[in-house]
């Protein structure tokens, strides 16, 4: 496992769904239901851009840094979020969604970077 990208990434994944989350809620009530389409570009692009960059030929590859990048996000919340939201932060159905698709959609990188070079799919 390389550490740097697992804590590089994982801190780069962390800063652009906090930017997301940041704009959502300032400019949320203004967007109406494109909100919603945000938060779910930002929860399967961003994950899926971060795991196609460790360029890692099958998703069990991808695995051990998808669940670090999780841990990493949940203790990056405790310490930026959790001050201003407080710890009802972690009884919030979509920041665990949120946890769940940062471990689930990078192990469609090698799928999707199969499928962008326009090769097969390795199983």
């Amino acid at each position: 496992m390389r550490y740097g990208a697992l804590f590089g990434w994982g801190i780069v994944l962390y800063a652009v769904m906090f930017l997301a989350w940041a704009g959502i809620v300032v400019y949320g009530p203004l967007l109406g239901y494109a909100t919603w389409g945000l938060q779910a570009f930002v929860l399967l692009v961003v994950p899926l851009i971060v795991g196609t960059q460790l360029r890692l030929p099958h998703w069990s590859d991808i695995i051990p840094y998808s669940i670090g990048w999780a841990v990493l996000v949940a203790c990056l919340d405790a310490v930026f979020a959790v001050p201003f939201v407080g710890w009802e932060l972690y009884m919030n159905l979509a920041v665990w969604v949120g946890y769940v698709a940062v471990v689930l959609v990078p192990l469609f990188a090698p799928a999707y970077a199969s499928w962008r070079a326009g090769g097969t799919v390795a199983s």
